[in-house]
């Protein structure tokens, strides 16, 4: 069964970075991503089999079994990309009022994925989009991988409704999409009523935010087949340093 869903205006590769900063968002094509990483689809496939192992999310205040996920964390300056020693993901009450103020440890990538050749492009190339963004410096990255299934019936990708995230840049890449209706991203000017709706089905397709100026949120999932299920990458960038840290690593 398919159903019709609200395509994202892709933005052109050489237009990305200017509708960016024009209105805080922008969405890019699998091709599109593929073309300024320099890679072939199938390079960013090879990093699909990581989304099969990822463990349940302990941490939901919902009660809900619907997220599994894995946590990495990296520093980024220039050409340059190293992962720091696993920690705990931290937000503040602010910016996550359901699940805020929590040291929540999260098991860590596979070795695997991050041994694709791929992965290192990703985040450097995800790390010059905020330096175009914000300014060249060193960037800290979080990279989550998360699987919303349907299992329960009803799967929730942001179980905290419309929010930010308190860093600079947070990059979406859709994984994977397979026997499920819903799941519609919503895109929200921060400081007016403007806002866009469109849901993301094609693999590889990319949402970057600035995250200063929009909050976002994606609706839930619910199955047309089981097992139904929504696979994300979601990286974070910060510029001084990962949430909670007093000082950068």
């Amino acid at each position: 069964m398919t159903l019709a869903t609200l395509a994202p205006a892709f933005a052109s590769p050489g237009h990305l970075i200017p509708i960016l900063a024009q209105q805080g968002y922008a969405a890019l094509s699998p091709q599109g991503l593929c073309a300024l990483i320099g890679c072939a689809a199938q390079d960013l496939d090879a990093l699909r089999a990581g989304w099969d192992a990822l463990p349940s999310d302990r941490y939901l205040k919902d009660g809900g079994k619907y997220r599994r996920r894995r946590h990495a964390c990296f520093r980024a300056d220039h050409d340059t990309l190293r992962q720091v020693p696993h920690r705990a993901h931290w937000q503040p009450l602010e910016y996550n009022a359901l699940h805020g103020g929590m040291q929540r440890w999260f098991d860590p990538m596979q070795a695997s994925t991050l041994r694709q050749p791929v992965w290192s492009r990703l985040l450097l190339w995800t790390a010059g989009v905020a330096s175009a963004l914000r300014g060249a410096q060193p960037w800290f990255i979080e990279a989550h991988q998360f699987r919303i299934d349907t299992a329960e019936g009803i799967g929730r990708p942001t179980p905290e409704g419309a929010h930010r995230d308190g860093v600079d840049l947070v990059a979406v890449f859709l994984v994977a999409r397979v026997g499920v209706k819903g799941g519609e991203t919503r895109v929200f000017d921060a400081a007016g009523p403007n806002g866009q709706r469109f849901t993301l089905d094609e693999p590889w397709s990319l949402l970057l935010l600035d995250d200063a100026r929009v909050i976002h949120e994606t609706t839930p999932i619910q199955p047309l087949v089981q097992p139904g299920y929504r696979d994300t990458l979601v990286l974070t960038l910060r510029a001084g340093g990962f949430q909670g840290d007093a000082d950068p690593p």
